[in-house]
């Protein structure tokens, strides 16, 4: 029983689903995080009434799910944010669905429930038809997808506010980095709008979104996925500007990741609300969010040479080989009962090596990155594009979903290591998982802007800057590589193609090899024009 609540929780897995068959019972699905202030609400008027509890015990199987812990669970059954409350079959098929229930909303969808559970039993509930098990409509990958999405930074954008829609107003960090090579000036002013409205001047770090489409009234939770991407798209924000204030907020964010949510090891997940006492902090160590951590503190210390991005990236990144990955295969967690083979897990693991190995030298790293991207291939790749997780599990875990955005985020790695290792095998998965969906590219929003920018990158030669091996002159020609502002750049340090005190800048069939930073510069503006 969760404290505050007298209803009877099950565990997600296959002994609850089974207890609700053998007993002829719907399930309850309370969806819940440690950082959703509406969830503990939820925990204080609703689930510790006692009728209603009763009611539940009774006559349902009730399971909570954490949906930092089981992302499988949560892409399945969310019904648009958490807390989700949702009532199944005992197949986990969907019979009703609901976000936050007070006392009387509770009681008035318990008796529509089984009211529908009398009539129809195991017939009750249905199959989301994302999970029906049709592909994605696949397409070729043409220029038209990144002109398409560039426009819809146009149509979608607030003019008055900065950020693109109404309310409520998400930060989107790939929205973004797509935005700072296509439309600068409305990337700057969404910077800007987010620093002011949900970076916390006081403590440091974002909040999740803005409820008011000013910018206002944010949500007061802070995750660490949401602060790492943060991280890197005010990263590249400072890289494409030189505006140090967009430095300053990048690097306030890592103070405040590693002051409150660093649990010696690696980044713990979220700390809640602050506004009834001390907010509730999560130090729970995630593998996707820990790599997107790596990858974007690498980002800002290429950029700036500051040493505590550097180190705290180094270190996380030695808890994701010695305790999340075991032969290319990712753990969720460090728990026993842990997911494994996530696509998102994967993903990010993937870029988290492949940045180390741009920024570190880190050949360790790309290694990992290309045993996990081998692994997270062979399980999770069919039909041209990836899976989120292996087909296997209680309630609808064993039906195929295929995220758009998790494909974008490993087709977008597997280029880079393509570039990095020489193996086109990378290359060719990626175009394919995201022609996967390029039939849909005309209905796509800014959303899914990322997509864009990984289509791109596969219809145009790459920039790519091979630095030479030798320490002198060539530690410089690295720095200067990194600093390039263009963030789909690949950098290649230790090359064995360049001279010593040299780098190649390369773009398709033409190269030109320079010696200085600032030849270096010259060089890239004249190829990529």
């Amino acid at each position: 029983m969760t404290e505050g609540t007298r209803v009877e929780w099950r565990s997600w897995g296959d002994e609850s689903f089974a207890e609700a068959r053998d007993r002829g019972s719907p399930v309850l699905l309370a969806l819940t995080a440690t950082w959703c202030g509406e969830c503990h609400e939820m925990d204080a008027r609703t689930y510790a009434e006692p009728r209603i509890a009763a009611n539940l015990n009774d006559g349902f199987v009730p399971v909570r799910v954490d949906v930092d812990r089981h992302p499988r669970v949560r892409e399945r059954y969310n019904v648009g944010g958490f807390p989700s409350t949702v009532f199944c079959t005992p197949d986990g098929d969907r019979i009703a669905g609901a976000g936050f229930l007070g006392p009387d909303g509770m009681r008035q969808v318990i008796d529509r429930v089984r009211e529908r559970w009398d009539e129809s039993g195991f017939d009750a509930g249905r199959v989301p038809r994302s999970l029906a098990g049709d592909p994605p409509p696949s397409g070729a990958v043409t220029d038209r997808i990144e002109e398409h999405l560039a426009g819809r930074l146009d149509e979608a954008f607030d003019a008055e506010n900065g950020g693109w829609g109404d309310t409520p107003k998400f930060p989107l960090p790939r929205t973004i980095e797509f935005a700072l090579k296509r439309d600068p000036v409305k990337a700057r002013q969404t910077v800007d709008a987010v620093a002011r409205g949900l970076f916390d001047e006081e403590r440091g770090g974002f909040y999740r979104y803005a409820r008011g489409r000013d910018w206002s009234d944010p949500d007061r939770a802070k995750l660490l996925a949401d602060n790492a991407a943060l991280v890197r798209a005010f990263a590249h924000a400072y890289c494409y500007t030189g505006e140090e204030h967009y430095r300053d907020r990048a690097e306030r964010t890592v103070d405040y990741l590693i002051d409150v949510l660093w649990n010696g090891s690696a980044f713990g997940g979220s700390q809640g609300p602050a506004d009834d006492g001390e907010p509730r902090t999560d130090l729970t160590a995630f593998a996707d969010s820990n790599a997107l951590a790596v990858d974007a503190l690498l980002v800002l210390s290429s950029y700036t040479d500051a040493d505590r991005p550097r180190e705290y990236a180094r270190r996380t990144l030695s808890t994701l080989r010695s305790t999340f990955v075991d032969d290319g295969v990712v753990r969720h967690h460090v728990d026993a009962d842990a997911p494994t083979l996530l696509l998102s897990d994967g993903a990010r693991t993937v870029a988290a090596g492949v940045r180390a190995a741009q920024v570190l030298g880190d050949a360790d790293a790309l290694a990992v990155a290309r045993d996990v991207a081998d692994r997270t291939v062979e399980a999770l790749f069919a039909d041209g594009c990836f899976r989120d997780g292996p087909a296997e599990g209680s309630g609808l875990l064993d039906r195929p979903l295929r995220p758009l955005d998790d494909n974008v985020e490993m087709a977008d790695a597997l280029l880079d290591l393509s570039i990095l290792t020489g193996d086109d095998r990378y290359r060719d998965v990626a175009s394919e998982a995201v022609g996967a969906f390029a039939g849909a590219w005309d209905r796509f929003g800014v959303r899914v802007a990322g997509y864009g920018s990984v289509a791109a990158r596969l219809c145009r030669d790459p920039l790519v800057i091979s630095v030479a091996t030798d320490p002198g002159p060539g530690s410089d020609l690295h720095r200067a590589a990194l600093r390039v502002a263009d963030h789909e750049k690949v950098v290649r340090p230790a090359a064995e193609d360049a001279d010593p005190g040299t780098a190649v800048v390369r773009v398709g069939e033409r190269s030109r090899t320079v010696t200085t930073p600032s030849d270096l510069v010259d060089c890239v503006a004249t190829l990529v024009e």
